[in-house]
């Protein structure tokens, strides 16, 4: 039997990314949806946090919802191109991930409810996909800005995956790392479906529900 994976796109290594650029992206400061901004949020006890589940439109309102956000902005991480754009993202050729990047006030939201909100709305065990978008941008990741996230994250996948076990489903493929830097997608991505409502939106779970 042939195995699917054998046909998913495949990480570039360093020496074949692209080379990307120095200039940074320049977005709006203002969330569409929040008011707050997106880039140098301020409050008290504001906490980064960093997930890639599928393409980062979808996946960023799953996280802005969620009472104690503060702000949410979309981009790439955990590849080799500085700077990267969007067409080069999609290339394959740049290594990065779609993420998004959550700030969050953690007196009123806890990492743990976070990490339950990834686990259930996207299919952590598909390697370079998600549903039927294919890339290398849309593999699962959670990327942490402390250890104490780390442990979380890694504690957390241990509970998913025995859930996920006993109904069939396959090993999670997550990648769990420090975060890396992270680069701002271009400003018509930033809050995406809050500005299109019926835009496209390929995110699905599992329908199972991550008990920690």
């Amino acid at each position: 039997m042939r195995n699917k994976d054998m046909f998913l796109p495949q990480m570039p290594n360093e020496e074949m990314a692209l080379p990307g650029r120095t200039d940074e992206m320049t977005i709006t400061e203002n969330h569409y949806v929040l008011g707050s901004s997106q880039i140098d949020p301020l409050g008290d006890n504001l906490v980064s946090a960093m997930f890639g589940m599928g393409c980062f439109w979808g996946a960023e309102r799953k996280f802005w919802v969620l009472d104690g956000v503060i702000t949410t902005s979309v981009g790439y991480a955990s590849g080799f191109t500085p700077n990267p754009l969007y067409e080069e993202v999609c290339s394959g050729m740049t290594g990065h991930n779609e993420v998004v990047r959550v700030v969050f006030d953690s007196k009123l939201l806890s990492y743990k409810s976070l990490l339950k909100t990834f686990w259930e709305n996207h299919n952590p065990t598909q390697g370079m996909r998600q549903g039927n978008d294919i890339g290398t941008q849309y593999r699962s990741g959670l990327y942490c800005f402390s250890q104490d996230q780390y442990e979380e994250a890694e504690e957390s996948r241990s509970v998913f995956q025995l859930t996920l076990t006993e109904q069939g489903f396959g090993e999670i493929t997550t990648e769990i790392l420090l975060a890396p830097t992270f680069y701002f997608a271009e400003d018509y991505h930033q809050q995406y479906l809050g500005k299109n409502p019926h835009g496209y939106c390929g995110l699905g779970g599992t329908g199972l529900t991550c008990s920690i």
